[in-house]
């Protein structure tokens, strides 16, 4: 069992969550079970997996977890690029790289996890 809120990846998972929830306040209203809904899920889903395969009683589960939280990563990737070629939100250009700097930081974090772990 590892303690994940001493990782360094689950708690920029965490930073990464709130500056998703912050950025999804400037899509259209009309996105609120749309896009928005799948951001915010994605970006949970990678600090959530993080710590449930902290938990679990070897790094072989641990690695399995790392791999969801790896694959939510890209999905909320997807996501970002999605949103930059569907909506006009050129005043949030900086955010949205802001996000998807930190979120290219987390998955080659989770990526050097999985190796050291397997």
């Amino acid at each position: 069992m590892h303690d994940y809120k001493n990782l360094k990846v689950w708690k920029k998972a965490i930073e990464l969550a709130k500056s998703v929830y912050e950025f999804s306040e400037h899509l259209p209203i009309e996105e609120k079970f749309g896009m928005t809904s799948q951001i915010k899920r994605s970006s949970v889903s990678i600090a959530s997996n993080i710590a449930e395969g902290a938990g679990r009683n070897t790094d072989k589960q641990f690695v399995n977890f790392l791999n969801i939280s790896l694959g939510s990563s890209f999905e909320l990737e997807t996501q970002f690029i999605l949103i930059q070629k569907l909506f006009n939100l050129e005043y949030q250009n900086e955010g949205i790289k802001m996000i998807l700097k930190e979120n290219n930081e987390i998955q080659r974090m989770i990526y050097k996890l999985i190796i050291s772990k397997s």
